[in-house]
């Protein structure tokens, strides 16, 4: 099975509605309504979601029960008027809920921009598997950089306003891990939920033909070589045709990671581009998934064959 190109849901418009929910962990209020002041002023309306503000009763890093957290992102999904649902942090917590979503209310309600990162890269994989549905890798409302920022929210106010004017993606640091070029479509996220997710429902048995995005944070570079021994061993990785590769925030000396990656993921025989940016650094661009494109590891670029929303 070949990783194929998703839906592209519409661009925002002035006005339009988004939503606001949380699939993981509590949200700080204080971050959360600097975040709202931002999309307000993009000319949006921010609505944030019943559960939203609350917290597991036994589970403290959870943003509430799983059932609440599901019905929240369902009903958001499903509101008309809703263009637009973001996710207000990541944590953990997304595959404790993404089995408890009603999906074929989702899929009835059709085709909407989804946004998150780190933990919501479970959310990825079940829109891109149950909805065939584009989504984008991006900045939260309630996560530091979104509120710190400024070239971080003007990453996504682009992509969400004015797709066509970021079909260029990544950093202007970016380089070659592994020389080449390689045509396929964009998918990926946290490596070390890619990994957790294997053998579930939700996610691609492989990224045969795909341009596989990964990014990580916190793990040392022995965990780290457990989490791409994993997608290795599994077969996750077999036929992949790049990968690019984002931040490593907190995963050590850059040097150490970079020998890490090269040595699990050098032997592929693909093209790797490094030093991509997107992730959890400051100013982490926004990247679509499920969207076809040329990475080009010489050149340094990942370009998109069309706006990631339409």
């Amino acid at each position: 099975m070949t990783v194929e190109s998703l839906v592209r849901p519409r661009r925002l418009r002035a006005g339009d509605r988004v939503a606001i929910v949380a699939p993981s962990g509590p949200i700080p209020e204080d971050r959360l309504q600097a975040g709202l002041d931002i999309l307000r002023g993009w000319d949006l309306d921010p609505v944030v979601a019943p559960h939203v503000k609350d917290t597991h009763p036994a589970l403290d890093y959870l943003a509430g029960t799983d059932e609440a957290r599901a019905r929240d992102l369902t009903e958001a999904w499903c509101d008309p008027g809703t263009a637009a649902v973001l996710c207000a942090r990541g944590g953990y917590g997304a595959q404790r809920m993404v089995d408890l979503l009603d999906w074929t209310a989702i899929r009835a309600a059709g085709p909407k921009v989804l946004v998150g990162y780190s933990d919501i890269t479970a959310l990825h994989e079940a829109f891109a598997v149950r909805m065939g549905l584009a989504t984008l890798h991006g900045p939260m409302p309630a996560a530091g950089a979104f509120v710190t920022n400024t070239r971080t929210q003007e990453s996504l106010r682009a992509t969400l306003f004015e797709p066509e004017s970021v079909r260029s993606l990544g950093l202007e640091t970016a380089g070659a891990l592994v020389p080449g070029r390689a045509r396929g479509v964009t998918l990926g996220g946290c490596a070390s939920l890619l990994a957790a997710d294997l053998g579930t429902p939700h996610a691609r048995p492989s990224a045969r033909g795909g341009l596989l995005l990964l990014e990580e944070v916190g793990e040392e570079p022995y965990r780290l070589d457990r989490i791409l021994t994993q997608l290795l061993r599994s077969g996750r990785l077999d036929g992949v045709a790049g990968i690019g590769l984002g931040s490593w925030e907190e995963c050590g000396p850059y040097e150490e990671v970079r020998a890490l990656l090269a040595d699990r993921l050098g032997g592929l025989g693909v093209p790797v581009l490094e030093r991509m940016g997107f992730g959890h650094q400051e100013d982490a661009p926004t990247i679509p998934f499920g969207i076809p494109g040329v990475l080009d590891a010489d050149a340094g670029t990942l370009t998109l064959d069309v706006p990631a929303l339409i």
